[in-house]
């Protein structure tokens, strides 16, 4: 038994030795970053410069991945000539360039737009057989709100620059995080109890700091969603405003919905397919739920239409 106190007590204070080393480097290293910190313009600038690059080379290469990832064609005009109509009236109202327009065979029938170099809008297939002519203006209309507003650019430059942030605050914390549970686990093996440090109030506090940092990641993600759902907003009362046709819109969007819904009879209930509209479920999605979409576009159908809109 004593040896086992004495191996622990070893262990304990060389752990203890390494853990004050790497902190004390990770402290004079945040020391030495200190004294020789520029103003705060200057730091502001260099971190916020940093995080645009780095978001913008994130942008790039993600959106030549994902091209790449695709097996999409481009759509000849002479399969669709309406519905290429339509895409360049659409185009002549907006400020956009004209995207190529591809068809794919996604997971779910659905589209969506791609930004960067050579902008583009992704078609499955199935949704020619499913929507309408007007059905499938209303959704090119919405995807290329979406070019217009350059949405997935800006929600990458905003994800890139709070997470910069977040790091910061990280390293910041770091060496201190280091040291308090360094010192826990040491304590814990000179009292020969290895698994009591985490129940400590040096392991108590070492996982609040690591919990504010990780909420603080969490927060920032949840921005980054709520931002995106703002945007799905906007582009939906964008095509709206350049259609005119907010029901077409409307009916587009409960046929995709009902397409990449499983139709499993009466197992429906029990297969989980992603249609959970519970707080945590609307907090981490990426898009509004549907129905309320649909309700809002319904209501925008009801108010009278601006004049260039109304048809003869």
């Amino acid at each position: 038994m004593n040896g086992r106190r004495i191996g622990l007590a070893a262990l304990g204070l060389a752990s203890l030795t390494i853990y004050l080393f790497v902190a004390v480097v990770g402290y004079r290293l945040v020391a030495s970053l200190w004294a020789s910190r520029p103003s705060p313009a200057t730091l502001a600038l260099v971190v916020s410069t940093t995080a645009v690059v780095l978001g913008l080379v994130s942008y790039w290469t993600g959106t030549t991945r994902l091209k790449r990832s695709l097996d999409a064609v481009v759509l000849p005009r002479s399969r669709a000539p309406s519905v290429y109509e339509r895409l360049e009236r659409l185009v002549a109202r907006m400020e956009v360039g004209t995207p190529t327009l591809l068809i794919a065979r996604l997971p779910v029938p659905n589209a969506f737009a791609i930004g960067g170099l050579g902008s583009a809008i992704v078609v499955d297939r199935r949704l020619f057989g499913i929507l309408s002519t007007e059905e499938m203006e209303a959704l090119l209309a919405h995807e290329l709100a979406h070019l217009e507003g350059r949405d997935a650019l800006v929600q990458t430059l905003a994800y890139s620059l709070t997470q910069s942030l977040v790091g910061l605050v990280g390293l910041l914390v770091f060496p201190v995080v280091v040291l308090l549970g360094g010192i826990a686990r040491a304590v814990a093996m000179l009292r020969g109890d290895p698994a009591s440090w985490s129940r400590s109030w040096l392991g108590r506090t070492q996982r609040t700091a690591l919990q504010a940092v990780a909420v603080l990641g969490l927060g920032v993600t949840l921005l980054v969603f709520a931002y995106s759902r703002r945007r799905e907003w906007a582009a939906d009362d964008r095509a709206v405003e350049v259609t005119g046709n907010p029901l077409a819109l409307a009916r587009a969007l409960r046929k995709i919905e009902r397409a990449s819904t499983p139709r499993l009879g009466p197992l429906t209930p029990l297969y989980v397919h992603g249609d959970d509209d519970g707080a945590l479920s609307r907090l981490l999605s990426t898009h509004p739920p549907m129905d309320d979409r649909v309700a809002r576009l319904v209501e925008r159908a009801e108010r009278p239409l601006p004049r260039r809109f109304r048809r003869p």
